[in-house]
């Protein structure tokens, strides 16, 4: 794979998805059916899944792609693929709360190694770029033109009060529990996978998931984390969150700031 060629392509088609989203999120009205796991979806996620896969495809022919909004792709298999949420956090994008995303990822072995998550709605755009190191961008966030860009590193946690940041959609009686287990100094609630990011950027130590999700909601935030220090690993057993598993269906996991003492399931 030219990581190079991957990071520009991968940026460029984030922001234009993003600029498509943001044109129905400020219309007047926009209609939200549901799909057969009951999951909403709007017009805004089939057109940025239509931008964002015929990009990928004219860029990357000979690999794999893997997106949320074609069923089709969902029994693909391959040692490396591009996987693609367009709309991560509908259900945020529905209530016009911000909180939602739009997500590429490369996985290698199992591995997301290349991710871009981009929040239109809050002009945060985080990616890995060619070298694999996580940096947020600044500035006009032209898809044509690269801003300033900053690395961004994981905190170094404090045990006796860490800093925690879980679904804002999702949040049950199973997740107050686990939190429950820490010590934490502050707790808030985000959506879509703008959750890793906090983690990868220092606002957050801890982001634990005791729910559904699917590697489309999830490789390329674990990447932005995975470049920027983080780990994210298996709810049971603490072993590293793998890719590629059949179905796309994630068990439940936890992305960490290296230095926090996870507690047992």
């Amino acid at each position: 794979m030219d990581f190079e060629k991957l990071t520009v392509v991968m940026r460029r088609l984030a922001l234009e998805a993003g600029d498509r989203i943001m044109e129905i999120y400020n219309s007047d009205d926009f209609d939200v059916r549901s799909k057969s796991d009951d999951s909403p979806v709007t017009a805004a996620d089939e057109a940025a899944d239509a931008l964002i896969s015929a990009g990928l495809q004219a860029e990357f022919p000979d690999v794999t792609l893997i997106t949320e909004e074609q069923a089709d792709t969902h029994s693909k298999t391959a040692e490396e693929f591009l996987i693609v949420d367009p709309l991560d956090g509908t259900k945020e994008f529905v209530k016009r709360r911000g909180d939602f995303t739009v997500n590429i990822a490369l996985v290698q072995g199992g591995v997301p190694v290349r991710g871009v998550v981009y929040a239109p709605a809050k002009g945060r755009m985080f990616y890995t770029d060619a070298d694999g190191q996580s940096v947020e961008e600044t500035g006009s966030l032209d898809p044509l033109k690269a801003g300033p860009t900053a690395p961004i590193s994981v905190s170094t946690p404090d045990n006796a009060g860490l800093l925690l940041v879980a679904s804002k959609s999702h949040r049950d009686q199973a997740t107050e529990d686990y939190i429950s287990k820490y010590a934490c100094a502050d707790t808030k609630s985000a959506g879509s996978s703008l959750k890793f990011c906090l983690v990868a950027t220092g606002e957050a130590d801890i982001y634990p998931r005791v729910g559904r999700t699917m590697e489309w909601d999830t490789a390329a935030g674990h990447a932005v984390l995975g470049g920027a220090g983080g780990h994210v690993v298996r709810y049971d057993d603490h072993s590293p969150l793998t890719y590629g598993k059949p179905g796309y269906e994630n068990p439940f996991f936890i992305a960490y700031a290296p230095g926090v003492k996870l507690k047992p399931a």
